[in-house]
């Protein structure tokens, strides 16, 4: 027989206060991260941040490199929700400027809204296979963008195509890097000036 009543609910309950308390780690190890960078960083730190006691973050984490690859796990997999929606099939049959618009603001946003992310994902002393599965992912995306490329420039060489792509990327983690390092209006300009900058160096060939 299957248990029900009091006695069922008991657990379900404890273990929505644990995914709560994990969430509050998580959120606490994010904050820290990004303010004192992932080596500084300290469990203490981390508890603090989160309100808690040391022992209470230690029910849930054995160490800094175990919230570090939970967090990043965590990320990378919305990071992966976030470039799929990106690259939406139906996007690239919208003129040149809207799609940019549909491309750039789902990771604009991914990105500023998770700058822990960037923390953890380019640090050489991050634990785990973070940053590998970062690259791989990075690696796909850059795929990606060839095979969109080749589909609006067909005879152009695929070793073109590449250092387009390539060109693409790295304008775009440039202008990112400004965006997150501002708020506000000054954030949407930056972003206007960013997909302003990717839109002249893709028209001419584009069109």
């Amino acid at each position: 027989m299957s248990e029900s009543g009091p006695a069922a609910a008991r657990p379900r309950r404890r273990q929505a206060r644990g995914e709560a308390r994990i969430a509050q780690l998580l959120k606490a190890a994010s904050s820290v991260f990004c303010t004192s960078g992932y080596t500084a960083a300290s469990t203490n730190a981390i508890a603090r941040e989160a309100g808690v006691s040391p022992g209470t973050l230690y029910q849930f984490f054995p160490n800094k490199e175990a919230i570090a690859v939970e967090l990043g796990d965590r990320l990378l997999s919305r990071w992966q929700e976030t470039y799929g929606a990106a690259f939406l099939p139906n996007h690239f049959e919208l003129p040149l400027d809207r799609l940019l618009d549909a491309i750039l603001d789902p990771l604009i946003e991914f990105n500023c809204e998770n700058p822990a992310f960037t923390v953890l994902m380019h640090g050489s002393e991050i634990p785990g296979t973070i940053t590998q599965d970062h690259d791989a992912i990075h690696t796909a995306m850059l795929t990606r963008v060839e095979t969109i490329l080749a589909g609006y420039l067909p005879s152009t060489p695929s070793a073109d195509l590449t250092r387009v792509a390539a060109m693409l990327f790295a304008l775009f983690k440039a202008g990112l890097d400004v965006i997150m390092a501002h708020e506000g209006e000054e954030r949407a300009a930056y972003t206007k000036e960013l997909k302003t900058a990717l839109f002249r160096y893709l028209e001419p060939m584009v069109c």
